[in-house]
């Protein structure tokens, strides 16, 4: 009786997803596929070489039979081992069936779109580590993409003014860490609900870097420079040969060299993260405050002092997020640039359960489904007989955050005291 009450869960839902896609894969490809559908999808691995061709019809035939047994595996609730490899097995077959179906007839790199996604993920994973290092210690940082848009602005503003965009990108995580602090003077020393307290902060950011640009940095120009890739600093360093042999190496080449100093940042920054919040003393201190901040004043931890340093831990690394934007993209700064990724990190924080890696993974779900909306229109999808609107593409994101959120993420519970101001 105790199973039954819990209802259907995240298992169960994944599983009749997966058993639905199959079943529409099956009855969508499995005639042309016996007619003798000729159509192929070629799918390069790196540039301009291998290049392999899969019988569209057939490939996608088969992925719907693997994805319904799994599901169906999944639905039964046993031989729950077999059903949970099976599962996984299918969420990774999603993105060569997308890319077989996208590309039918056509040839696209699954290379170039993996490092899209990878990019494009960037500066959610970085949100997502903020939301971590603030929510771990009891303070919901809604405010994350007003951090994220002030370091956007400030960074290209300091850029302008110093000619470096090293400086820049300082500028950028400075001013991510002081927006902190005010969302934390609002927040923790004044005790205002932390929900409004970082919507203020937002609000704010939004009037703030707008009168900033009007006044600043539309006049002063600035031109669209960015940070250069790792092969490119490779190259001006005095190793040209070196730089254009490491960008050479299948799949690796483009994935890594072709990456830019923010990218690497963020990967040190999810494995540093993660060693310093479960393997260091600090770590335990600051989800001692998140959980039981009572139990952690008794034993001599300055509990508002914690939830301080790592509140402006988090801003810093949400400006450098910010700096992504500006700095390391686009190579100037528009008006609401960060176009609410901030609120998507959070998303994908919660989609990890607050975990580094687990939020890295959701970042880069975003960022695949991002790159996936610009795939579609470099190959000129076709959807009941016309192109899909642009318009359609560019929600895909924002999409997949409601049905991951609504669906498939199952029940995410928070540090127990998030959002709980403590007075001593």
């Amino acid at each position: 009786m105790s199973e039954r009450r819990k209802g259907i869960g995240r298992r169960q839902v994944i599983a009749g997803f997966f058993a639905l896609l199959g079943l529409l894969l099956i009855f969508n490809y499995a005639p042309q596929a016996l007619a003798g559908d000729t159509v192929v999808t070629r799918i390069a691995l790196a540039v301009p070489q291998p290049v392999i061709a899969f019988p569209s019809a057939w490939s996608l035939t088969i992925i719907g039979f693997v994805m319904l047994i799994a599901g169906s595996l999944g639905l039964t609730n046993r031989v729950q081992r077999w059903a949970d490899i099976s599962l996984w097995t299918s969420a990774v077959l999603l993105f060569p069936a997308i890319l077989i179906w996208a590309a039918a007839g056509k040839q696209t790199n699954a290379t170039v779109m993996l490092s899209e996604s990878l990019r494009l993920g960037t500066p959610l994973a970085l949100g997502a580590l903020a939301g971590i290092w603030a929510e771990r210690s009891g303070v919901i940082n809604i405010a994350i993409e007003g951090m994220m848009l002030m370091g956007a602005a400030f960074g290209f503003a300091i850029f302008i003014l110093t000619g470096q965009l090293w400086w820049g990108v300082i500028g950028a995580v400075i001013v991510g860490g002081i927006i902190a602090l005010l969302h934390g003077l609002l927040s923790i020393s004044f005790r205002t609900d932390q929900i409004i307290s970082g919507t203020v902060v937002n609000i704010l950011a939004i009037g703030i870097t707008g009168y900033l640009r009007r006044q600043y940095i539309v006049t002063e120009g600035g031109g669209r420079v960015t940070l250069p890739s790792l092969s490119a600093i490779i190259a001006n360093a005095g190793f040209p040969d070196l730089a254009r042999s490491l960008e050479a190496i299948p799949i690796a080449g483009t994935l890594l060299f072709g990456g830019k100093p923010i990218f690497f940042a963020m990967l040190l920054l999810v494995v540093l993260t993660q060693v310093v919040l479960f393997m260091t003393r600090w770590g335990l201190r600051t989800r001692a405050v998140g959980e039981n901040p009572k139990a952690a004043d008794t034993v001599g931890i300055a509990v508002n002092r914690m939830r301080y340093i790592n509140l402006f831990i988090s801003g810093c690394i949400a400006g450098l997020g910010g700096a992504w934007f500006s700095l390391e993209t686009v190579g100037n700064f528009d008006d609401g640039m960060t176009a609410g990724k901030g609120f998507i990190a959070l998303a994908a924080m919660i989609f990890g359960k607050w975990m580094p890696f687990g939020a890295f993974g959701g970042a880069m779900l975003f960022g695949f489904a991002e790159a996936l909306g610009t795939r579609f229109q470099i190959l000129q999808v076709q959807v009941f007989g016309g192109p899909v609107p642009v318009q359609f593409l560019q929600v895909i994101p924002y999409v997949v955050t409601m049905i991951v959120l609504a669906g498939l993420i199952g029940r995410a519970v928070g540090p127990a005291a998030v959002g709980k101001p403590y007075e001593k």
